[in-house]
């Protein structure tokens, strides 16, 4: 059965924890858009992903995800944790010498669930279209789904994928774009303005939906599943997920300052304090 919205939340805020103390530990790594993602992607893999037991890079038979953003890595990697992949105690190797979890996914480490090295941005969304037209040539019905920051948007290589996809009619590709507006430097208009994300998808003849509420896990459930809806119909399908950066950590949140800087001490304490609940298993 899949997990209802209470469970959902409550592995929110496991993950979250996880996050925060994977990065305080070698005072390095990017909480900030891995926090505003969280429940994004735990409805996506407990909720919402069609998944086999076991893994293997193929994914013949399975939905398949991949993570363009590579930065926020922490959230990706409890996610996977968290969902059998691997086993939470490997969070701790997080970013240290020769773990397989390193600061940006790479796939020689062989770690169960990555597909794809995301270190360099604007790269994703061209290899899921590989993936997307390989399940059509196998006869494969399981849909290709893919993250994507806003200001990685910025990179030109994601808009020749963007051109290719709907020309070739790839319809079993969901891109969902974390759009909180907000990079390392600053806000997204403030680095490179990019007027209306959803016109620009429209224009390129995408089926575009927004979800208006990023972080309620019932909106996020909603509209992956209106998207799922509109796949197999000739387009590919676009979600503009707006989320808040450090969403749940209330002195991480409505700023960039927190796109790739670690707590102290006092600040994990605090924003521990704040993602608490009894059924909490650290690592």
């Amino acid at each position: 059965m899949k997990p209802n919205t209470q469970q959902l939340s409550d592995l929110t805020i496991q993950v979250r924890r996880d996050i925060l103390r994977m990065v305080h530990a070698v005072n390095s790594g990017h909480p900030g858009g891995s926090l505003g993602c969280t429940e994004f992607l735990v409805t996506l893999y407990q909720n919402i992903m069609e998944r086999k037991e076991g893994f293997d890079m193929d994914g013949i038979g399975e939905d398949i995800f991949f993570l363009s953003n590579g930065h926020i890595s922490p959230v990706f990697y409890s996610v996977l944790a968290r969902s059998g992949y691997f086993p939470v105690s490997e969070l701790a190797t997080f970013r240290l010498l020769n773990s397989r979890l390193q600061g940006h996914p790479t796939t020689h480490e062989g770690l169960p669930g990555v597909r794809m090295a995301s270190g360099s941005l604007g790269q994703g969304l061209s290899v899921a279209l590989g993936a997307a037209q390989a399940k059509k040539l196998n006869g494969d019905n399981h849909l290709i789904y893919t993250l994507h920051g806003d200001g990685e948007l910025q990179e030109g290589q994601n808009w020749e994928a963007i051109m290719y996809a709907s020309a070739k009619k790839v319809d079993n590709l969901i891109a969902t774009i974390d759009v909180n507006g907000k990079q390392i430097d600053g806000t997204t208009d403030e680095v490179l303005a990019m007027g209306s994300i959803r016109a620009k998808f429209e224009a390129f003849d995408w089926d575009v939906l927004e979800i208006a509420e990023g972080n309620n896990i019932d909106a996020i459930i909603a509209g992956l599943t209106d998207a799922k809806s509109r796949t197999g119909k000739g387009k590919p399908v676009c979600i503009l997920l707006h989320t808040e950066m450090g969403n749940g950590v209330d002195f991480m949140m409505h700023t960039h300052a927190w796109h790739g800087k670690a707590p102290n001490n006092e600040q994990l304490e605090n924003a521990l304090a704040q993602n608490y609940s009894a059924d909490q298993i650290d690592y």
